[in-house]
């Protein structure tokens, strides 16, 4: 699976026992930063090269770790198209892929310790969306997710429209 990863300062050391578990199995793996501790990217810079490559439909997945994880949400969530979770157990991680069909996973370096990291990353990319749910579930959310798709485009969310300021690449 193409997958794409970016941390802050906060988030490098989880960043990068995930980058080495993910590669170890095969994955193909693009760090968008921060490669080194020394010279750390913020937030506001990673999220939207992760973002922006999940929006284009460059890669299957993403996965973002801050300190939080929320920061690296907010702004990833800019981006139309673009679901991504803060998750702080394995349960959310695969419920946000099998329920809310989230294409990216965020997570905090000072919340998560890098083993619980590698199992969420672990269901996060081996989830799809409505698996192992019940018929008329997996019904109910393809039409959720469709309603929602529906409700960007009518409101013009992450359009600028409302008010809302956006990141939109072309």
């Amino acid at each position: 699976m193409k997958i794409i990863i970016g941390s802050d300062k906060s988030g490098f050391t989880l960043k990068e026992a995930v980058k080495a578990y993910l590669l170890e199995l095969g994955h193909e793996v693009t760090d968008a930063g921060t490669q080194n501790i020394d010279s750390p990217k913020p937030f506001f810079d990673v999220a939207p090269v992760v973002a922006s490559a999940i929006q284009n439909k460059e890669y299957e997945r993403g996965i973002l770790v801050c300190g939080t994880g929320a920061g690296m949400a907010i702004v990833a969530n800019k981006y139309h198209g673009v679901y991504a979770v803060a998750v702080e157990s394995v349960y959310s991680a695969k419920k946000c892929r099998a329920i809310n069909n989230a294409n990216i996973m965020s997570m905090g370096g000072w919340i998560v310790a890098p083993e619980l990291g590698i199992e969420m990353v672990d269901a996060f990319v081996n989830t799809e969306f409505t698996q192992d749910l019940e018929p008329w579930r997996q019904d109910f959310l393809k039409n959720a997710y469709n309603k929602v798709g529906e409700l960007e485009k009518e409101k013009n969310l992450r359009g600028g429209k409302d008010g809302l300021d956006v990141f939109t690449t072309r």
